[in-house]
């Protein structure tokens, strides 16, 4: 396990570690009820898919304890409205609010006190499943990376977006602990700087060999150094292999594509959506224009200048050389190796 938690719960709140505060402060916050817990999803407070997937989880167990017994299915009810409101482009966010709904509305019948227990009892089984889950996905992907690899990797998709190890860092993290000879490209990843801030805070603990570049680096590093692959993660799979990610992906799976470098896709199976066609279904957050006008307290952009924030893009199918789940890595035509791979994961369950 990593020696930090990305979320943690106390038994009376849900703690999470605050990424707005990192690299330079290890600060962690006490959430008491949903939208609190919505409102720390909102402002990436906590993010990556599979740990907003997690903590909204138990922002609805955290609904459930305070929820007096004549009104719990309803205050679940509204809790949960309020928590998919917080973010729309991650999937596991609603994968999670609706697995645990789900439950509830299967077992409405049962007492205030096991329906409370029964709400948190299927949190803790969504954050314990997701580290199993990270383990199986770093260890499939082992056989994409190879022995003195040089890697690009975009955004961050470590113990800090997942409740532990990581997908895609995850994948980074499991070669270099086998010994394989390791070296990360870390895209800054603009305009919140995840790969700056927190890839790069990450491979700091583990003892990656890694370097932080700007986004616009990644095409010259290509050619000027042997990059063997790029590995990312995602917030939404759409059924044809479409991904949606951190904004930024696209461009770098254009510019592998030129220079002939493999492009995965990292991500759990709870990631893959199949009432989503294709990547042009997929809802895009929009978030607030001072996140690129402004770097820190400093204002770069010229007042009157408008901003489009885009906090994610959608990498086509065919730009994606493979996409590796806990199932095992799925090739192109993706269609079938996609239902194929979320059948196994309801077949385990």
């Amino acid at each position: 396990m990593t020696h930090f938690r990305t979320l943690e719960w106390t038994g009376s709140a849900l703690r999470l570690l605050d990424q707005r505060r990192l690299p330079t402060e290890t600060v962690y916050l006490d959430l008491g009820d949903a939208p609190e817990v919505a409102e720390a999803i909102r402002t990436m407070v906590v993010r990556g898919a599979p740990a907003i997937g997690a903590a909204a989880a138990y922002g609805l167990a955290l609904a459930a304890q305070r929820a007096p017994a004549e009104r719990l299915l309803d205050a679940l009810e509204e809790a949960a409205e309020v928590l998919r409101r917080s973010r729309p482009t991650a999937v596991n966010l609603f994968w999670a609010i609706q697995r645990v709904m789900d439950k509830v509305h299967a077992n409405h019948a049962l007492d205030a006190d096991a329906l409370r227990a029964l709400v948190l009892s299927e949190a803790h089984a969504i954050a314990e499943e997701d580290v199993a889950v990270n383990k199986r996905i770093a260890q499939h992907g082992q056989s994409l990376v190879p022995d003195g690899a040089t890697i690009i990797h975009h955004c961050n998709t470590g113990s800090l977006a997942t409740v532990d190890y990581g997908t895609a860092l995850g994948v980074i993290r499991y070669a270099h602990e086998i010994g394989k000879r390791i070296h990360v490209y870390l895209d800054e990843t603009r305009p919140r700087l995840q790969g700056a801030k927190l890839s790069a805070w990450e491979l700091n603990q583990l003892g990656v060999p890694h370097t932080v570049i700007v986004d616009g680096a990644s095409g010259f590093v290509m050619r000027r150094h042997k990059v063997d692959l790029c590995i990312v993660g995602a917030d939404r799979i759409a059924a044809n292999g479409d991904t949606a990610n951190k904004i930024g992906t696209y461009n770098l799976a254009l510019v592998a594509r030129a220079h002939g470098v493999p492009f995965y896709v990292a991500a759990p199976t709870s990631t893959i959506d199949l009432s989503i066609r294709s990547g042009d279904e997929i809802p895009i957050e929009e978030r607030g224009a001072d996140e690129v006008a402004c770097v820190g307290a400093t204002r770069v952009v010229p007042e009157g200048s408008p901003v489009l924030n885009y906090a994610f893009d959608v990498t086509p199918a065919h730009l994606i050389t493979a996409i590796i789940t806990e199932a095992g890595v799925v090739y192109p035509p993706y269609e079938e190796g996609l239902a194929r791979a979320v059948r196994s994961r309801s077949e385990a369950r």
